[in-house]
């Protein structure tokens, strides 16, 4: 038998993770290893936002996805995988993120991390 969490449940432990992201006594504690990860949804095409915990090598991040059954969002990057944006030191940066099943059910989201859009000159 499959459970899923409640979605009233998830949202309310997304808005504390979010919440605690923008904190000034703990955001730059919480941001070290949680981020939010923006993307389109391949069949609506709706945009979504979740936070997810992450680590960060050069520029690759890699996103373990804890209780993968019973959530959706990382199979939108399956197969060639899908372009997304990750929220990392104030800055929204683009990539292209794919989805692994390993043979023991564990899902790993490989982002491979553009550069952050140029912003405005300030002289």
């Amino acid at each position: 038998m499959k459970r899923t969490l409640p979605r009233r449940m998830v949202g309310r432990v997304n808005a504390c993770v979010l919440s605690l992201r923008s904190s000034p006594r703990w955001g730059r504690i919480v941001s070290r290893r949680l981020t939010v990860v923006t993307y389109t949804g391949r069949r609506s095409g709706k945009t979504f936002s979740t936070p997810v915990g992450y680590k960060l090598d050069g520029d690759t991040a890699t996103i373990g996805v804890q209780l993968p059954d019973a959530k959706s969002w990382w199979r939108n990057f399956t197969g060639d995988g899908g372009p997304l944006t990750l929220h990392l030191d104030g800055v929204e940066r683009p990539g292209h993120a794919v989805a692994r099943r390993d043979g023991r059910g564990r899902v790993t989201v490989t982002v491979r991390l553009a550069e952050p859009a140029a912003g405005p000159r300030q002289d």
